[in-house]
């Protein structure tokens, strides 16, 4: 980090726990030491860090929150005419309709819309809302699905239930022991696993819950299975599409893989980098949540719903899944040519538009990963090993893979050296962060 950034960034630390307020954006998970805190501005996939340096971002983007790349023209001036018209009032905004309307168009199985203003919470809405209509209280989890205490009850029971799903060795601190045995884990893609738990919990399910396609696409026929499970155990089918979502499909990712969920919660990507989330279901699902009180002031804002229309006109026009996935293919192959042509050994994972890489060097691996960021941050490129693509990354690509050529032609002359240690200029990332969530 520059002199200011290291200041301003100490001074975080002892006012903010943790430094800052989304765990994903902690420079010691990317680059200790080095990678910037903070921006100026931000546009396309271009930002300015605090001391003027001028960087390309083919990282987490935002943690996959601009599609349409930072700061739309398009979006932000459907939010300036929304403020102008004045952004929150004692009466609801009409936009409300209008998106709730939208989002239904685009998912033909569902009835009814709730509103947040984070995937977190649009979460624990869903949840809520399972809950009240099955009058159970049991939920199984697969895949990361937020902060709050309904999901890290899983910790509860088991300690190490979330570490594959999420971020290893969790404490649930803070979160209440009588939810232990509330929330159940489960393996994705696993029938065997869905089938065990369902055993085991089938006639206390409020909800099977888990990410349709994140990581990577689900085998055929394990979405149809676990839809049959949840008919079968009376169980709410909810798919979180809070990072899948709008990337494959305009709408959910479940969209291109055959299987409809209950209920679908929504957040990121519908909104282009202004607060706004969504849980969408069919009437007998949703209809609970005007039995439980579920309600917050700033859901009724009118920011959110007009950012979320213009990001869904654009990305419909844009037809931004087909390059969504086109684009973040592109960066993975670039990855493994240029990793074959140093002799790196990686595998990538991750959906076409969400890719990812890792290095399988044994012990080097951390410290290669790092050095690897370090060597891309030397050339102004924000990068590590995930890449959310967005259509602002279109004409940056070729830079791109021209850096990270260099950056591996480098990492090879280290290992060669022995020295990849030692070529780092502040201590390796951390690893137990290196799963990028929100």
């Amino acid at each position: 980090m520059t002199r200011k950034t290291a200041e301003l960034y100490e001074r975080a630390r002892a006012l903010i726990p943790g430094g800052t307020q989304l765990v994903s954006k902690r420079p010691e998970t990317f680059l200790p030491e080095q990678w910037p805190a903070y921006y100026q501005r931000a546009r396309g996939v271009e930002l300015e860090d605090l001391d003027g340096r001028q960087l390309i971002d083919v990282s987490i983007h935002a943690v996959g929150a601009c599609p349409l790349g930072f700061a739309d023209p398009d979006v932000d001036a459907a939010v300036i005419a929304a403020i102008r018209r004045g952004s929150v009032s004692t009466p609801n905004c009409p936009e409300d309709v209008e998106l709730a309307e939208r989002l239904c168009d685009l998912h033909p199985w569902a009835e009814q819309v709730r509103y947040t203003r984070s995937g977190g919470e649009a979460m624990a809405v869903a949840v809520r809302i399972a809950r009240a209509a099955t009058n159970r209280d049991r939920v199984a989890v697969c895949g990361y699905h937020g902060w709050h205490d309904w999901y890290l009850a899983a910790n509860l029971a088991d300690p190490s239930a979330l570490d594959s799903h999420w971020l290893p060795g969790v404490e649930p601190a803070g979160v209440p022991s009588v939810l232990r045995g509330t929330t159940v884990a489960f393996d994705y893609g696993d029938i065997q696993a869905i089938d065990r738990m369902a055993a085991e919990n089938g006639d206390q399910l409020a909800a099977i819950v888990l990410e349709p396609a994140h990581h990577r696409l689900p085998p055929q026929g394990y979405l149809e299975h676990v839809a049959q499970v949840g008919r079968r155990t009376g169980a709410v089918l909810i798919f979180d599409e809070i990072t899948s979502g709008f990337r494959l499909a305009i709408g959910g990712a479940h969209q291109t893989l055959g299987t409809d969920p209950d209920v679908a919660v929504f957040a990121k990507a519908m909104s282009n980098g202004y607060p706004m989330g969504a849980v969408i279901g069919r009437r007998a699902v949703m209809e609970a949540a005007s039995r439980s009180f579920i309600s917050s002031t700033h859901w009724s804002e009118r920011l959110g719903p007009c950012a979320a229309l213009a990001t869904i006109d654009k990305l419909e026009r844009k037809n931004a899944p087909t390059h969504l996935s086109r684009i973040g293919e592109r960066m993975r192959t670039g990855w493994l040519e240029r990793a074959k042509k140093h002799e790196l050994t990686i595998t990538t994972g991750g959906i076409p538009p969400l890719p990812t890489f890792r290095f399988e060097h044994g012990e080097d691996c951390g410290a290669l990963a790092t050095l690897y960021t370090q060597k891309m941050l030397d050339q102004g490129f924000l990068a590590f090993g995930a890449f959310y693509a967005s259509l602002a990354h279109d004409s940056h690509l070729d830079a791109a893979l021209e850096a990270t050529d260099r950056a591996f032609a480098a990492l090879r002359e280290a290992l060669d050296r022995g020295t990849v240690n030692e070529s780092l200029r502040g201590p390796l990332a951390h690893s137990g962060s290196r799963q990028t969530r929100s």
